[in-house]
């Protein structure tokens, strides 16, 4: 009896909130979606690598049980108190837009994951609403004709489907307009459940207890919350920076002074898009990927530890060519006007007379990428748009086949021949981006199972063709003997090795470890092994020497290849803002994760593919001391361009290339 009259109590509490009519409305929106977000994180945690126990599994859908029974309680606590007129129809609009918001931020951060293996988080969603015109040919290749019609099923049934609910399972098909009933109430029961969404709210944006990542464990929505609003951190500036900054000579001003045993000869520079080292043969003799690279290797330089900077085209492409670490952001700040505060390799040579051109099978609205290429001081640039692409494959969403560059370059070097002029001319790969399409007609080879990867391999075999066919044009036009190749790439690929895939936060050897050799025809021939580690600003100090050039009016960070001082680090940054850092210093690897997961630290020689974090086996003064050094690195690099962009002129514009 006393559990009887307990039930008829709290049946009468539900129908003194609502009526059975808008129970059935609001329900039938809000059950779907609670199981639904519940769902898709339960397959992203399946998904994980290893087993979670029961305790860590609970604790990774925590956040999303305490945030998906908030929103629920919080539209009915709303409902219940804005019972009629002009409030409920504002409350009942936005339900339905904010069901709507959540479902696309769901599903979204969902794909994101699968795509990536990173979370998605507000600066990420604010970062693709601003570049649209970018991203939606990505969004494009990841959607079929099942999701969209998925997608317009799920819009209408969240538009319409409630009400046509309450017909099915009510007296009558119902648009909860206004509720009657006693209004009495208002201050008392609707405060309380208004006021339990509030703390269950607060209960979602709690971090794991279990120690997973702290991102991932958290709801989509909740993770936005505390990334752009609660999350400070400890890494505030040095106020000793600008002090730093005052004192050092940066080559802002920098130039190149001839010295006897200066030579002008050409100088190319090839970034290999998004390909990893252990997808060339030179690095991973099990693969015959790339037949060609590693035939020039055996008369080369040849960094066997080489990384990028930032793994990302645009930051790498400023490391290698300005011998500067570029801005540590993902708003495409290097595209700015007078905003690199360095000399570029472009730039010191075409005061030596140099002509200078830069090529890439790309579109050039991408990134802004013609702002960029003129910030390195090239003269000219053929992006796609310049190229003539009859007979061409597209390879991707933003670019075509790289032989598209082929003929273009030969025209180009051909006219400098003609007017004597020494060059350097850079070139940009596209084909083995994402979403790794083999161009029609290359016949493809079967190097492992996984049919992506698979994919991207073909992709790297077919690069390495072009590159076979790029050197043998300089050959036919008579300019090889007298030109430098720097070859390397921008950076590397994630397959789920560590649970990220893609590049620009996959701070694992996949995706900062790259290919990185200098071809000289006069020089090193039987090959030179340079152990590293080195990264992408060792390019330009090595070019100049090897052109038997002195640098003056300013000092780079990098060193020439062949004289790397013993016990240097190397210091690399994830793409997007405090996402990882990472340090490595001769074997030994550091990654620093900003609190959101567990630190990592790896032996590179006897754990090759960082299985085991041994960071429990260091002394905590040495993994202080290296954070303390990464996240000084980057508080003086973010200073740097913090400086710069003080200095740049406002609205001005860089232009001025010819195509």
């Amino acid at each position: 009896m006393v559990v009887r009259r307990r039930a008829l109590r709290a049946a009468n509490g539900l129908r003194a909130l609502l009526t059975r009519e808008d129970w059935i409305y609001l329900l039938s929106l809000l059950v779907p979606l609670v199981l639904y977000d519940l769902v898709l994180k339960m397959v992203r945690v399946i998904a994980l690598p290893g087993t979670p126990g029961s305790i860590e599994f609970l604790d990774l859908i925590r956040s999303e049980v305490f945030f998906n029974l908030g929103y629920a309680i919080l539209w009915i606590g709303l409902f219940a108190v804005a019972r009629r007129g002009a409030i409920r129809l504002v409350a009942l609009v936005l339900f339905h837009l904010s069901a709507i918001a959540v479902a696309a931020v769901t599903t979204s951060a969902h794909f994101f994951y699968e795509s990536t293996g990173s979370v998605l988080d507000y600066d990420l969603i604010a970062l693709s609403l601003s570049n649209w015109r970018e991203i939606q040919a990505v969004v494009m290749t990841e959607t079929t004709l099942v999701h969209w019609l998925l997608l317009s099923a799920v819009l209408f049934y969240a538009v319409a489907g409630p009400a046509m609910l309450t017909g099915l399972l009510g007296e009558r098909m119902h648009v909860p307009l206004a509720t009657p009933g006693d209004e009495s109430f208002r201050a008392g029961l609707p405060v309380v459940v208004c006021a339990a969404a509030l703390v269950l709210g607060v209960l979602s944006l709690l971090p794991s207890v279990t120690g997973s990542n702290k991102s991932f464990a958290r709801a989509p929505l909740a993770n936005m919350i505390v990334t752009e609003l609660a999350e400070g951190g400890p890494e505030e500036p040095n106020p000793e920076i600008a002090t730093e900054l005052a004192a050092e000579d940066l080559p802002t001003d920098a130039a190149l002074r001839g010295t006897q045993s200066t030579t002008k000869r050409n100088v190319v520079m090839v970034f290999l898009e998004s390909t990893r080292a252990s997808a060339t043969t030179p690095y991973n003799a099990d693969l015959d990927t790339t037949p060609f690279l590693a035939e020039l290797a055996k008369d080369s330089l040849l960094v066997e530890n080489a990384y990028t900077v930032v793994p990302h085209t645009s930051k790498a492409l400023v490391a290698g060519h300005c011998g500067v670490a570029p801005p540590l952001d993902s708003v495409n700040t290097e595209a700015e006007p007078d905003i690199l505060p360095a000399q570029c390799v472009p730039d010191l040579l075409k005061e030596q007379g140099y002509a200078t051109a830069f090529f890439q099978s790309a579109t050039e609205t991408f990134e802004r990428r013609r702002m960029a290429v003129a910030n390195f001081g090239h003269e000219n640039f053929f992006p796609l748009e310049a190229l003539p692409r009859e007979g061409f494959a597209e390879a991707n969403y933003f670019g075509y086949e790289d032989d598209v560059m082929l003929e273009p370059s030969a025209d180009w070097l051909e006219q400098q021949k003609e007017a004597g002029r020494p060059f350097m001319v850079s070139y940009l790969t596209v084909t083995t981006h994402h979403d790794y399409v083999v161009p029609e007609g290359f016949e493809e080879e079967k190097y492992v199972e996984d049919e992506e990867l698979n994919r991207y391999l073909n992709t790297v075999a077919y690069q390495d063709r072009f590159l076979e066919k790029l050197l043998q044009e300089y050959k036919d036009l008579g300019l090889y003997e007298d030109t430098i190749f720097v070859v390397m790439g921008d950076h590397g690929e994630g397959f789920g090795e560590h649970g990220r895939r893609q590049h620009d936060d996959t701070i694992y050897e996949e995706g900062l470890k790259v290919p990185m050799l200098i071809h000289d025809p006069k020089r090193f021939d039987g090959g030179v092994r340079i152990e590293g580690p080195a990264n992408q600003l060792d390019i330009l100090p090595t070019l100049t020497g090897l052109l038997g050039y002195d640098i003056t009016s300013g000092t780079y960070p990098g060193s020439p290849l062949y004289a790397l001082p013993d016990g240097r680090p190397v210091m690399v940054s994830c793409y997007h803002d405090r996402k990882c850092l990472a340090s490595i210093e001769g074997s030994e690897k550091y990654v620093y994760h900003f609190d959101n997961q567990d630190e990592e630290f790896f032996d590179l020689v006897e754990d090759p593919e960082e299985k085991q974090n041994i960071i429990d086996e260091q002394p905590s003064e040495e993994i202080e001391r290296r954070r303390d050094e990464l996240l000084a690195w980057s508080a003086k690099v973010n200073a740097i361009y913090e400086r710069q962009q003080l200095l740049a002129a406002p609205g001005e514009t860089t232009g001025g290339m010819e195509e």
